[in-house]
């Protein structure tokens, strides 16, 4: 897969933050080199979060995405804060845009913002735009004060102050000394292209400490040299001239910890392994073919879904394996929202809109009221449902299918995916989870 090929679902999310008339637009152009975002003196020119997949040296491929302003006002303005807030359900990492000023401070709804940061532990930067307006002498000595602060291995400059990280701070939170440790400062100038590389860098040092604490997909649960069978049905579902997402992350993961693999379709799958000198390691299967693979494969070959491994790269597998006993107790009249990550044209025969509910309704031998949501669309109040079954969050990153997750749990609502379900239907959800243990 190449860089330009890259989901967006698996880039790093950089996203520009702060008021109203601070630079954001200019500063998000100068960074991406292009005209990403409208810029103007008028105040509130950026309307809605407008969103960029991209290359981005030296950071690789990225989500850009820059946000209205958070001070705007009026019924419109109110509208567009709650899209600015909700960009940071799916935000890596954030860059707070202030205006360089000679006295270090920053206002009361700026300091509100970098509260928004810390309470989602995310990594972030302050960029003092416009910092050609100061003084050359006082920028050097800020520049200089910044620069002392991250020679300290203890210490990191706040509000132009020295601040210990250790656990004995002053407050006694570890929590904010942690939120403190991924926080930078800098000085940069959209208009003069000044300290933008070097705001790169440090969004570059971020992203890759945001690579190295991402989860694995497949390659921990494979030696090298073992072999997988992957079984992909090939229907009327199933999308001309490419594979699905998950299976081309299965794939190339199981590339990179130098696993075997074979791809077969439900009705080859006994062939396959016949051809193979000692049995799998795994076999994975799309989780439509579930039940007719669990019946084709001997009990001392570990098997699971494409749907269950995204389950716990994405989000909480524990969470969404305790959702699936509510499928069996479910009745006449409750309200389940079948909810999708992406959005895609429906077949006659779809899995979310047809097939599940159909297997439901014979699992549990009642009829409940199925609601459907797709794309970015996704209910904040769930107190109304019952169950929530998703899918398996390919099109989603990590950020905003923990969210979702978390909303669910708040509500105190069930939750399960795709394949958990279909797994605890046919009977073999703890055969499917085997291979976790």
């Amino acid at each position: 897969m190449s860089l330009n090929s890259t989901p967006s679902s698996e880039r790093v999310h950089i996203a520009f933050f702060g008021l109203r008339n601070v630079g954001k637009s200019s500063l998000v152009n100068a960074v991406t080199g292009q005209d990403l975002s409208l810029v103007s003196d008028v105040k509130g020119t950026t309307t809605d979060p407008v969103k960029k997949a991209m290359e981005l040296l030296p950071l690789g491929p990225v989500v850009i995405i820059d946000t209205p302003g958070m001070d705007d006002e009026g019924s419109l303005g109110s509208m567009r804060v709650a899209r600015a807030r909700k960009v940071l359900a799916h935000t890596d990492i954030a860059v707070l845009v202030t205006e360089a000023r000679v006295e270090d401070h920053l206002e009361p709804m700026e300091e509100e913002i970098i509260s928004l940061f810390r309470e989602r532990s995310l990594p972030y930067v302050i960029a003092y735009n416009k910092s050609d307006l100061l003084p050359a002498n006082i920028r050097a000595e800020k520049e200089a004060a910044l620069s002392g602060a991250a020679s300290f291995d203890n210490t990191v400059n706040v509000s132009g102050k020295i601040i210990e990280t250790s656990a004995k701070s002053e407050d006694g939170s570890a929590k904010i000394m942690e939120s403190y440790r991924k926080e930078r400062r800098i000085y940069v100038s959209a208009i003069k292209n000044e300290g933008i590389w070097d705001l790169k860098e440090m969004l570059a040092d971020f992203a890759r400490e945001w690579e190295k604490e991402r989860r694995c997909l497949v390659s921990d649960l494979i030696k090298p040299g073992g072999t997988v069978v992957l079984v992909v049905p090939i229907d009327e579902s199933a999308p001309k001239g490419r594979l699905i997402l998950p299976q081309q992350h299965v794939m190339r993961d199981l590339l990179d910890a130098g696993a075997w693999f074979m791809t077969c379709q439900p009705e080859e799958l006994t062939e396959a392994i016949s051809r193979l000198k000692e049995k799998p390691a795994l076999v994975i299967t799309d989780s439509q073919a579930f039940k007719q693979v669990a019946a084709d494969l001997p009990q001392d070959v570990l098997l699971t879904s494409f749907s269950i491994l995204f389950a716990r790269y994405k989000g909480e597998l524990e969470a969404l394996v305790e959702g699936a006993e509510m499928l069996g107790r479910l009745k006449d009249g409750d309200r389940v929202l079948i909810s999708e990550g992406c959005t895609h044209h429906r077949q006659c025969n779809d899995l979310g809109t047809v097939k599940i509910p159909g297997w439901i309704r014979k699992h549990c031998g009642a009829d409940p009221i199925f609601e459907f949501t797709s794309g970015g669309d996704f209910p904040e109040d769930l107190s109304g449902y019952q169950l929530v079954i998703h899918c398996g969050g390919c099109m989603l990153n990590d950020k905003e299918m923990a969210r979702r997750i978390r909303s669910a749990r708040r509500n105190q609502v069930p939750i399960v995916n795709y394949g958990i379900a279909i797994a605890e239907m046919n009977g073999i959800l703890a055969r499917s989870l085997e291979v976790f243990k």
